[in-house]
């Protein structure tokens, strides 16, 4: 069996851009992973280290040599310091088959697609927030989260992460009575 070449990427800052190829752009258009700009596959730290774990890219330093997981891993988490609890809810859903995506203008960190689903031929049903199952929210906190999804007509849904990286949904949403 020949080992499928992995996909060469660059570390910038807080994305990761892959090699103008024909395999990068296969990742965008069957999985949907990143953003094509400029005719580059660009990818969020989140999914970069995905493809990372799933060996289909590697991630070259400034010296053009491969970096490990631990490595990116340190590096990911000066940038944000919440990428772990973010990474175990983007990989739940990614192994379960669900399309997720960013969600910064909508306010929240994910949004995610029902299965078969893609971005542009409908809208997102979910938005994510991944929180760690140490942490706690206030009443306000909490009801701001579901003003995001209510006022993005999406389903809200907490993704709590455990010390494992297990993650538990809880679904939450305005009912009147």
């Amino acid at each position: 069996m020949v080992k499928k070449e992995l996909i060469k990427a660059s570390l910038m800052e807080d994305k990761v851009l892959c090699e103008n190829c024909d395999e990068a752009r296969e990742l965008y258009n069957i999985s949907r992973f990143g953003e094509i700009k400029r005719k580059k596959l660009e990818l969020s730290l989140i999914e970069a280290f995905y493809l990372m774990e799933k060996e289909k890219i590697v991630v070259l330093d400034g010296r053009n040599k491969p970096m490990s997981h631990e490595s990116y891993m340190k590096k990911a988490k000066k940038r944000e310091p919440n990428f772990w609890i973010r990474y175990s809810v983007f990989s739940d859903f990614r192994d379960r088959g669900y399309i997720i995506k960013t969600a910064l203008k909508f306010g929240a960190d994910f949004r995610v697609y029902d299965r078969g689903v893609k971005p542009g031929e409908d809208h997102a049903k979910w938005v994510v927030f991944p929180v760690s199952e140490g942490n706690t929210l206030t009443w306000h906190e909490f009801s701001a989260k579901n003003r995001v999804a209510h006022s993005t007509k999406k389903r809200l849904l907490l993704g709590i992460v455990d010390a494992e990286g297990d993650v538990v949904y809880y679904e939450t949403r305005w009912i009147r009575p």
